[in-house]
């Protein structure tokens, strides 16, 4: 999840580094021509909720802090800070930040904000993450946080890709947490049945296909995963994609009867508003 927004301040050099809040690159991997993840050093003071973002970026061609909104996929015990990006050629920062390598460093502004927080959702039985694209990485973070198994039954991930090799990150990710040795120990055997995981396509031919809302509405997911319908009283979901998506599924909530809630105001859903598209 990303958002494209050019925060302008001095790029101030020091003699130990050469970037301000400066951050080591210490993996890069690309999934497809055109997503690539990659994990850096995390400060030492930096404090998170599991599903909030922080501003991320490199030195723009004036030499100012080029900025993104990020959205980190790592959960908020990790010692390092992973994030899922989409590679756009001629984006401003994407166009420069496909290129990083281990060891290089990337500029990160350690103030971590976002509305896709356990906090701001009433207690619940089951967790609906729906997400297209890139916009998987906040709940890559959430569903490797125990706390989301303390407060929910079960975790249904939903995420929609153009093709199957786009839903490459999200697979391997769900694949190893199911086998994870930690949440394992807390949660035993039957731990794996609690996350489910709904793929889905839109271009490729695949054993899963179709938008989320029309799975949503067709009643298609519920019949599959052999769930009741949405309800108010047992379901809360989270919602991160691109504007025109959120606003659809925003739509397919509230005629399950569900509400958006906020920090302030814990309700039944929330979105994720910051993520304007793939000019980035």
């Amino acid at each position: 999840m990303t958002l494209d927004l050019t925060v302008a301040d001095a790029a101030a050099k020091t003699a130990t580094k050469t970037l301000p809040d400066a951050q080591t690159v210490t993996s890069v991997t690309h999934w497809t021509d055109s997503l690539f993840s990659f994990r850096v050093t995390r400060p030492a003071s930096l404090r998170f909720r599991s599903g909030e973002f922080v501003m991320i970026g490199l030195p723009g061609d004036n030499g100012k802090p080029l900025l993104r909104a990020y959205s980190i996929a790592s959960p908020n015990w990790d010692e390092e800070l992973e994030f899922y990006s989409i590679k756009v050629p001629d984006g401003p920062l994407t166009s420069k930040l496909q290129h990083i390598r281990e060891g290089d460093e990337i500029i990160l502004r350690p103030k971590p904000v976002g509305t896709l927080v356990l906090d701001a959702l009433l207690p619940g039985k089951r967790m609906w993450f729906l997400a297209t694209g890139t916009g998987f990485a906040p709940f890559a973070s959430l569903m490797r946080d125990p706390e989301t198994y303390e407060r929910y039954e079960q975790v249904i991930m939903m995420h929609t890709c153009r093709t199957a090799e786009e839903l490459t990150y999200g697979r391997e990710l769900i694949e190893n947490l199911r086998h994870d040795p930690l949440l394992g120990e807390l949660y035993g055997e039957d731990f794996a049945n609690r996350l489910l995981y709904y793929p889905t396509t839109t271009r490729e031919d695949s054993p899963l296909m179709g938008r989320i809302t029309d799975n949503m509405t067709s009643g298609k997911v519920f019949q599959d995963l052999s769930l009741p319908p949405m309800s108010p009283e047992t379901d809360r979901a989270m919602i991160c994609g691109s504007l025109a998506f959120n606003v659809d599924v925003k739509a397919v909530l509230e005629g399950f009867g569900l509400n958006e809630g906020a920090n302030s105001e814990p309700k039944e859903f929330v979105v994720e508003k910051a993520f304007v598209g793939d000019g980035i």
